[in-house]
């Protein structure tokens, strides 16, 4: 079926789409671009991202085109027991794609990951401003139970 949402680990070839997809961010203010002379720092983060053993980032892929992302992080802590716990970030579905039930997909996909890890709890982070996407969290059972603080060092 040539419309059906596949998640599977990014590559190194994936990485235009990917870039694309960041810098087309109005929201996140992250600084991305499709500038050339940045895709080394791009090529970089994502040789380090994949050899870790704690890093996982993936791509939605629909009709052979990369169409959305998300990241997952593994984090061990003390409290819980020593528990496992997995972070998503970096979640974004391609603007003319967002509604097919791409950003579903991927939550679906992660949700079941932290599963198979023996997870405590999956927990992410989503900008203030993106409401959209806070109602879409919690259709997906995410709970808005902790405020968030960051500073911005670079």
């Amino acid at each position: 079926m040539e419309d059906a949402i596949i998640i599977r680990r990014a590559r190194e070839a994936d990485l235009p789409e990917l870039i694309g997809i960041f810098a087309g961010d109005e929201v996140g203010g992250h600084g991305d671009t499709t500038d050339e002379s940045a895709f080394d720092e791009y090529l970089r983060a994502f040789h380090v991202i994949d050899a870790s053993q704690n890093e996982q980032l993936f791509v939605a892929e629909k009709a052979g085109e990369v169409v959305g992302t998300f990241q997952i992080l593994f984090n061990r802590t003390l409290t819980g027991r020593g528990s496992v716990s997995m972070i998503i970030e970096a979640v974004q579905t391609r603007a003319d794609m967002r509604g097919q039930g791409i950003g579903a997909k991927m939550m679906d996909y992660a949700i079941e990951e932290a599963r198979r890890r023996d997870c405590r709890l999956v927990q992410l982070t989503s900008n203030a401003a993106r409401t959209d996407a806070h109602r879409f969290y919690e259709r997906q059972g995410f709970a808005k139970s902790h405020a968030g603080f960051k500073m911005k060092l670079k």
